[in-house]
């Protein structure tokens, strides 16, 4: 069963007597039953929600999204299924159960979920999805609707650098209601979910929190002639001294899907028809982009790569008239550019795999009815998320709601890869050292991130972790140097990572993971791949002009883009070509991976501390100045021999994914 921290562990159980009754009663806000006839949900109150950074009361009018989460029937033995039909010694491995047998056995009860949705509908509030698994109920309401149904004042909030609108205090619902419920979710913070992936040229300001925000029109010159490469060497540039040299390779302007084959060794594979075919690659984002199929096939072509076959490509997404809390999302065009990567970056490497992009009508419930779209149906077995919560400071109990999707996916036999994250420990973006949830869950694989240099005839020159610092190449007008100390001070993006401090160190992590990173607690990543912006991957698009109006777009352009919302559909590609190659599904990987770093480390490819240091130079177009990048300087986190935090046991080869899909170990 699934470790939880003590705030984690409360789980009421369903009581149904009294309920009908209760239904038929007028609840009429908070005061209609008294404390002692209500149960308090204190793990579904955000840690950030204090009074020190409240600004005070929302509209009431203000719309707010909820979810009540229901618990799984006997979720130890669920979870003890999804990890026996994932564990390589389980006799039940790989005999994952279908949905409908999932739902039957596992799921809330139909009354149950029914008694919910009558409830909530008394209370004036829109019902806007129920799953199949009925594992919640995704509602809306005002803010003044809200307050008195959960007995809890709701208050705006200055976190993370927006304005969010949570409870006050701890939610709490009548009993007979509560007893049937394991978390309320009333807060604004599942729209801190976020893609994550950077645009190469995206430099933050020199101080404060990292945005990402790109600089103001080019106003310098810049110091060096530093031209993008095709490939790694392809041009050099002089530096001040740096390391030991002063002449350093250029960042690429953004590598094809052929190099990607060539270096990651599925190029002879693919030649030899093994190219995804037969497989499906299902991808979840926010909302979706009106000419995706169109930009892919213009994108293929200009590269000489294959287009979409007819139904290669399939989506289930909402009407534009239906996508709902754009501002706080990002709206569309903020999630444009992260469904074209992931898109175009698994056909670019699997080119035969089908794709399923379900897209959600924002980046909160809407993103976990995607998820149940899915694994409620089977729609895939393998599911690529390039998106993370800002840290792990969602409530307690709502992280344990989030939890079940996760088991049910493994114990259905589908594999789910998140992303880890582009901010590193996040403490550039003020926050204490931890990783992002829902990476830290244990039924998930986390995708690392890796700078990845690809050389002329595609081969891997260079691979160390992926965490950019920045130092500006200033001249006096007869000598150039740096403007600070080396490495710089301006860190521009690196894989996610770290310690979870909410689920406990799983059992396949245990012997591979240092006692010295975890501590007892879940670590991730778990794998990785290339991330890193300035060796990231060329994406081709036509941009939505206007939120407002997001099915008309301008024209067709070329982005080079990176983050772990890269590393993450490239892994995806690479399994969809071995289960082609072997006729079998992996499922839910991280036990047979883990399992595999113990006896044939060297099926792996390790990712190392690079030493001396890596460094790449790079001019840019934006802001007009010129830059040193130091690579695998990844805040607090490490890239080391074996495990490590950045880039977990590190990158997928095709030999170990034969051994993986096969079971021979």
């Amino acid at each position: 069963m699934t470790t939880f921290s003590p705030r984690l562990l409360k789980r009421a159980s369903a009581i149904t007597a009294g309920v009908a009754t209760i239904i038929g009663m007028s609840f009429i806000g908070a005061g209609s039953a008294s404390a002692a006839d209500r149960t308090t949900f204190a793990g579904s109150k955000p840690a950030w929600a204090t009074t020190a950074n409240s600004s005070g009361a929302p509209a009431a009018d203000t719309s707010i999204e909820g979810e009540l989460y229901l618990p799984l029937r006997n979720e130890a033995a669920a979870e003890a299924l999804a990890t026996a039909v994932s564990s390589p010694l389980s006799p039940l491995y790989r005999h994952p159960l279908s949905p409908d047998a999932w739902i039957s056995r596992f799921a809330p009860s139909r009354a149950d979920s029914k008694t919910l949705v009558d409830w909530l509908k008394s209370q004036g509030v829109t019902i806007i999805s129920v799953p199949k698994s009925r594992e919640y109920v995704v509602f809306r309401g005002t803010a003044a609707q809200l307050g008195q149904t959960f007995g809890a004042s709701l208050k705006t909030y200055n976190y993370g650098g927006r304005q969010l609108v949570a409870p006050s205090t701890a939610p709490s619902l009548p009993t007979a209601i509560g007893s049937l419920v394991s978390a309320v979710s009333i807060d604004q913070g599942r729209f801190l979910t976020h893609p994550d992936s950077i645009a190469q040229g995206d430099i933050p300001a020199p101080s404060g929190p990292q945005s990402f925000a790109k600089q103001a029109p080019a106003i310098a010159t810049p110091v060096i002639a530093a031209p993008c490469s095709a490939y790694m060497g392809q041009f050099t540039a002089t530096v001040p001294p740096a390391y030991g040299t002063t002449t350093v390779d250029t960042n690429n302007c953004g590598y094809t899907a052929a190099q990607f084959r060539s270096a990651y060794g599925v190029q002879s594979l693919a030649n030899a028809h093994v190219n995804g075919a037969g497989q499906t690659v299902a991808i979840i984002d926010a909302y979706a982009s009106p000419r995706i199929v169109d930009d892919v096939n213009t994108f293929s072509a200009n590269a000489g790569e294959p287009q979409l076959k007819h139904g290669q490509y399939s989506q289930i997404v909402p009407a534009p008239s239906a996508f709902a809390d754009q501002a706080a999302c990002g709206g569309p065009s903020g999630w444009q550019t992260e469904q074209t990567l992931d898109v175009e970056s698994v056909h670019g490497v699997a080119t035969g795999a089908n794709i399923l992009y379900v897209g959600g009508y924002n980046c909160g419930g809407g993103i976990d009815i995607a998820m149940s779209t899915i694994v409620d149906n089977k729609l895939a077995n393998i599911v690529s998320n390039s998106y993370s919560d800002a840290t792990e400071a969602i409530p307690a109990d709502v992280i344990a709601g989030e939890n079940e999707l996760y088991v049910q996916a493994a114990g259905e036999g589908i594999g789910e890869y998140f992303s880890s994250g582009d901010d590193g420990d996040l403490t550039d973006l003020g926050e204490t050292a931890q990783p992002s949830f829902p990476t830290t869950d244990p039924f998930v694989t986390g995708v690392g991130g890796t700078s990845l240099g690809i050389g002329k005839t595609g081969n891997i020159v260079f691979e160390t972790g992926w965490g950019d610092q920045f130092d500006q190449i200033v001249s006096d007008g007869t000598t150039n140097s740096y403007a600070e100390p080396l490495p710089g001070s301006l860190f521009v993006g690196g894989a996610g990572g770290g310690a979870s401090s909410i689920f406990a160190e799983p059992s396949y992590q245990k012997g591979v993971v240092p006692n010295s990173l975890s501590g007892g607690f879940r670590v991730s990543p778990d794998i990785s791949a290339d991330g890193d912006p300035y060796t990231g991957y060329m994406i081709g698009f036509r941009p939505i002009l206007d939120d407002s109006a997001p099915t008309v777009v301008g024209d067709y352009q070329t982005v080079t883009y990176g983050g772990t919302s890269l590393a993450s559909p490239l892994v995806a590609a690479q399994i969809a070509i071995v289960q082609q190659a072997t006729h079998s599904v992996i499922g839910f990987a991280n036990p047979t991976l883990y399992g595999l770093d113990r006896i044939a480390p060297s099926t792996f490819r390790d990712v190392k501390h690079a030493n001396p240091p890596i460094a790449l130079a790079y001019d840019s177009k934006v802001s007009g100045h010129s830059w040193l990048i130091t690579l695998d300087t990844d805040t607090s986190l490490t890239t080391a021999t074996g495990y490590d935090n950045v880039t977990g046991i590190g990158g997928l080869t095709y030999g170990l994914l034969t051994l993986l899909a096969q079971g021979r170990h």
